[in-house]
C-alpha cells in the first residue's frame, strides 16, 4: 500500500483498537520500522494527528485532542480503478431505480456511497460527472417477474414460465427450477433446471412473459454442478467444452487484445511477428461468433474447422447482403 493507505490503516487500527503496539503495526502495514517512524512523524508533524506512545501500556494512541488545537484531517485517498468502479456502479444503479416503496431504504445506501467517493476530498457529484459508465447492448425493458422469480430462487420453489424465445420467434411454457441469478454483460439470466428438457437452461429475464409459483420445492443443484455447465466455458451460452477456438490477431489488434480476458482459463502468445494467438475453449459458437465478428479483418479461426466454417459462412452471408445493397457492385 502506498503511505495515504497507511495513514488511513493506521487511524483505522487506533480507533478500532484504542492501543496498537509497535509490532503490530510493522505486521499489518508491512513496513520496515524506520518506514513506520518517518509515517508516524508526517501524522503528529504536518496532519496534526493527536496519537501519542503509552510507554506502560507499551502502544500508541490517540490522546484527548484539544479544542483549541490545530485541526486533525486525513488527506483525500483515492481508489484502485475496481473499488472506483465498484463504488460508481453501486451508485449509478441505486440512481437508476424509479421511486417505489424502497424509497426511503435507498436514500440512506446512496447518501453512505457518496460520502465514500468523497472520502477522495473531491465531491460525489464532481466525481459522477467527470467519471462516467456507459452501459453497452443493455436491453431497455424492465423485467416484469423480477421480483416473483427472486422470491421463487430464495424460497427454493418450482416455477412455471412462458418465455419468448427471439431466435425461434416463439413463446413455450415450462416448469423450471431456479438455479441462481446471473447480471452478464448489463442484463439478467436465470440459470434453471429445465423439467421439460431435463437440463439446465439459461433463460434472459427480460423475455419471460408470465410466471407461477408451484409449491413443489425445486431441484436443488450444487454450485459445483452450476459451474461445471456454466463456468467451464466461453459466455453466456455455456456447457461442457466441445473445442477450443485458436484465435490469431494482427499485430495492430494484438495492442489491445492481449490484455483482455475473454476466459479466466485462456491461453495467449506474442508471436515473433508481433501478432497474438489467444486460445479459448467454447460450447456453444453464438456469442463466441459475435465477438470475433467485431474484430473484422483483424482475427482469422485457426480451428476447429467447424468453428472457421461459421465464420465463413457468416462472412459470406455478409459480403452477399452487401452486394445487393443498391450502389455496391458485385
Amino acid at each position: 500500500m502506498n503511505r495515504t493507505e497507511r495513514f488511513y490503516k493506521i487511524d483505522q487500527m487506533l480507533h478500532e483498537r484504542g492501543l496498537v503496539p509497535i509490532g503490530v503495526f510493522l505486521e499489518e502495514l508491512d513496513v520496515s520500522r524506520a518506514t513506520f517512524k518517518r509515517d508516524m512523524e508526517y501524522l503528529r508533524d504536518r496532519l496534526h494527528a493527536p496519537i501519542a506512545w503509552d510507554r506502560e501500556a507499551g502502544g500508541y494512541r490517540f490522546e484527548n485532542i484539544r479544542a483549541d488545537g490545530p485541526a486533525y484531517e486525513l488527506p483525500g485517498l483515492w481508489f484502485s480503478a475496481g473499488e472506483l468502479y465498484a463504488l460508481l456502479a453501486a451508485h449509478k444503479l441505486l440512481g437508476d431505480l424509479a421511486p417505489g416503496i424502497l424509497a426511503a431504504q435507498v436514500a440512506p445506501l446512496q447518501a453512505r456511497l457518496a460520502a465514500l467517493l468523497e472520502a477522495s476530498g473531491h465531491s460525489a457529484a464532481e466525481i459522477t460527472q467527470r467519471v462516467r459508465l456507459l452501459s453497452m447492448a443493455k436491453r431497455a425493458v424492465e423485467p416484469r417477474f423480477f421480483t416473483e422469480l427472486v422470491i421463487a430462487l430464495l424460497e427454493r420453489k418450482r416455477i412455471t414460465i412462458e418465455a419468448w424465445n427471439r431466435g425461434r420467434d416463439e413463446t413455450n411454457r415450462r416448469t423450471i427450477s431456479p438455479q441462481r441469478l446471473v447480471h452478464y454483460r448489463d442484463n439478467w439470466y436465470l440459470d434453471a433446471w429445465c423439467h421439460w428438457r431435463e437440463g439446465l437452461r439459461s433463460s434472459s429475464v427480460d423475455a419471460i412473459q408470465r410466471v407461477k409459483v408451484l409449491r413443489e420445492p425445486v431441484r436443488s443443484m450444487t454450485t459445483a454442478e452450476l459451474d461445471a455447465r456454466y463456468a467451464s466455458a466461453y459466455g453466456i451460452f455455456s456447457g461442457q467444452p466441445k473445442g477450443w477456438a485458436v484465435l490469431p490477431f494482427s499485430a495492430e489488434r494484438a495492442r489491445w487484445v492481449q490484455a483482455e480476458r475473454w476466459r479466466r482459463d485462456q491461453q495467449g502468445e506474442t508471436l515473433v511477428d508481433g501478432s497474438y494467438r489467444l486460445r479459448v475453449p467454447y460450447a456453444d459458437e453464438r456469442e463466441l461468433l459475435m465477438d470475433i465478428l467485431r474484430h473484422g479483418r483483424h482475427v482469422t479461426v485457426e480451428g476447429p474447422d467447424s468453428l472457421r466454417r461459421l465464420i465463413a459462412d457468416e462472412v459470406a452471408a455478409l459480403t452477399a447482403a452487401y452486394r445487393g445493397c443498391h450502389g455496391i457492385d458485385s
